[in-house]
């Protein structure tokens, strides 16, 4: 809390005198957006040191001792701790709380499109909190699954004690609440309405609030490539002895593939997100056409990050539903081998398949094929993994609990944006498509559905290890039925709109389109009203919910091995995996041994035999 409050003080005291400054040096008023600029740039100086990077980390390079706090209880989530797995919470928690922000503006746009014409929103309103919605859940997106689960397991899966950088790791995720902050505040300046692509001309001219929404995403770019740096490190590094490739559960694999190609593309966006910055604030002219730049090159820089960034959001979906699966159907992961070999070749083939969301901008047609063709190939990887989880599922004995539930709803989920998606790959059918509400129900089934789920199953799944306690499952597997009920009814008359012309980001729409928006609008605030029993289940879970044991699943990867939660360090003594992560159906198999330790898995299989029976 002490960290905290001085991170708040520092940050505001840094951005006042980064702007003041800058306000000196060339005059003008504050409210420039060069002095936003450096106000901003020296205010999250001061937040990184207030929050205790100086403590811990900056002493060390003047040769003085480090100086961290020693804070228990859950007073340590509110300051910088370099335990992986209090980062993984932080991560978890924040995102939970900027998913709940977004989906507050997602209804307040489908409040605004139950009726046509104008309602409570004006069109430039509209446009405001359509973008705040857009750019709020693509965060999300990208870092929940990675950051919370990413953080927490992947070290104790491969055996290691800690991420390989532990200090970067707790810089990555305090550069997140400025994000926030920056985002929220933006209304103060304008506010922006460019939806989360930013597209100019419109991002260079209009309101100073874009500057804002500019200078956050950076830095959100800036604490994704620090983390995938860590993540790469951590797997390549400090996995424990006997953990070869082959032997890494799939969850590590897939967030391996993620972060690598995190590291690989992010900077692309942060370098288009620079050009816009110096066209508002240096007199630069990278995106005007009647200056000789061009507002197309933009679209290449972004798109050349944002489809790869689709894979950042799923990949590490397809490691934690493919976890849950072979766990809670007792069987080792159909097709391991090819499963990877699809991970590592998505991550690949994504960065050559940017141009199918620029068939309607105007490039030259003769790319139309091999981006297409590039982007219909993507589907054979993706088709394995689909497969490898029904195949997994198929005849398994299978422990139909809440993450299960989510597991195989996300099956259903990621289909749909799957197929759909082929319709937008498509010249012919994306030119008639493109930018109306058949993409928005797309992208919702493919994000929100392939990402969403999968986080939500893992968090029933792994809740257990974090908290030590269970949670309901009898509500767990209601709020599973009502949350999908409620996304099926929002999202699938929107493919039915998008079919009859209705554009997406505009506030209204011709009058016989109401009845399905209608529908769609309703059904959004049964599916909103989901996530209060979400809150209650999580709240009361973590207070009052049975003492889970250490290894509840009966499941054979390391991070069942230890106790819930996990020691300080991970493991009393030093692990040695003899076998593959899923050795399920062989008697006396098991993944690690631990010398003169007696496992949670041996415990279990003691006490109360296999669940294999």
């Amino acid at each position: 809390m002490r960290q905290l409050l001085r991170a708040v003080i520092f940050g505001i005291l840094g951005y006042l005198v980064g702007a003041t400054l800058t306000w000196l040096v060339r005059g003008g008023s504050l409210g420039d957006e060069v002095c936003v600029v450096f106000g901003y740039v020296v205010g999250l100086i001061g937040w990184l040191f207030g929050i205790g990077m100086g403590d811990t980390w900056v002493r060390e390079w003047f040769g003085r001792p480090a100086s961290e706090l020693e804070v228990t209880g859950w007073k340590r989530y509110l300051g910088f701790s370099t335990d992986h797995k209090v980062i993984g919470i932080q991560y978890m928690v924040t995102f939970l709380v900027v998913l709940l922000l977004g989906g507050v503006a997602a209804m307040a746009m489908r409040l605004e499109l139950a009726q046509a014409g104008e309602g409570i929103l004006s069109a430039d309103r509209y446009n405001q909190v359509m973008s705040m919605h857009g750019i709020l859940m693509i965060a999300v997106a990208v870092a929940a699954i990675l950051g919370s689960f990413g953080n927490y397991l992947v070290p104790i899966m491969i055996g290691a004690d800690d991420m390989a950088f532990p200090r970067l790791n707790a810089v990555t995720f305090w550069l997140i609440p400025p994000v926030a902050i920056g985002l929220l505040a933006a209304p103060t300046l304008g506010s922006f309405d460019t939806g989360w692509t930013a597209y100019p001309p419109l991002s260079v001219i209009n309101n100073s609030g874009q500057i804002l929404f500019v200078l956050a995403v950076t830095t959100f770019g800036l604490s994704s490539i620090l983390g995938g740096l860590n993540v790469v490190t951590t797997i390549v590094t400090m996995r424990a002895p006997g953990m070869t490739w082959g032997r890494l559960p799939i969850f590590v694999w897939a967030a391996f593939s993620a972060s690598v190609l995190s590291l690989l593309v992010t900077q692309f966006f942060a370098a288009s997100l620079v050009l816009i910055a110096m066209d508002r604030v240096a007199g630069t002219v990278f995106f005007d056409g009647g200056a000789g730049g061009d507002p197309l090159l933009y679209q290449h820089l972004f798109w050349f990050y944002s489809h790869p960034a689709v894979y950042v959001m799923v990949l590490p979906a397809f490691g934690v539903v493919l976890e849950v699966i072979t766990h809670m159907a007792r069987k080792p992961l159909f097709a391991y081998k090819a499963v990877v070999v699809s991970l590592l070749t998505i991550a690949g083939l994504s960065v050559i398949v940017w141009a199918h969301h620029m068939f309607t901008s105007g490039m030259a047609t003769y790319l139309h094929g091999p981006f297409m063709f590039a982007t219909e190939m993507i589907s054979v990887p993706t088709g394995v993994i689909f497969l490898s989880a029904v195949a997994t599922l198929w005849q398994g004995r299978l422990w139909m609990k809440t993450p299960l539930l989510f597991a195989m709803i996300w099956v259903f989920q990621f289909l749909m944006g799957g197929v759909t998606g082929i319709f937008l790959a498509d010249v012919a059918t994306d030119v008639q498509l493109h930018d109306t509400y058949f993409v928005v129900a797309h992208f919702h089934y493919t994000i929100m559905g392939g990402m969403l789920f999968a986080f939500l199953a893992g968090i029933f799944f792994w809740f257990p290890k974090i908290t030590g306690r269970m949670i309901n499952d009898r509500l767990g597997i209601v709020f599973a039925l009502w949350l999908t009920v409620g996304f099926q009814l929002t999202f699938l008359p929107q493919f039915w709109l998008g079919t009859n012309g209705m554009n997406r980001r505009i506030a209204d729409y011709p009058e016989q389109l109401e009845g399905a928006n209608l529908f769609s609008s309703i059904s959004s605030f049964l599916l909103g009203a989901s996530f209060l029993l979400l809150v209650y289940i999580l709240v009361s879970g973590a207070r009052r919910g049975p003492v889970a044991g250490p290894n509840p699943w009966n499941a054979s990867t390391l991070e069942w091995q230890v106790s819930s939660p996990p020691p300080e360090h991970n493991f009393s003594g030093q692990p040695r995996v003899v076998d593959h992560p899923y050795v399920y159906g062989t008697a006396g198999s098991r993944h690690a041994e631990f010398v003169g330790v007696t496992t949670t898995r041996e415990q279990a299989e003691d006490r109360n035999g296999d669940h294999d029976g």
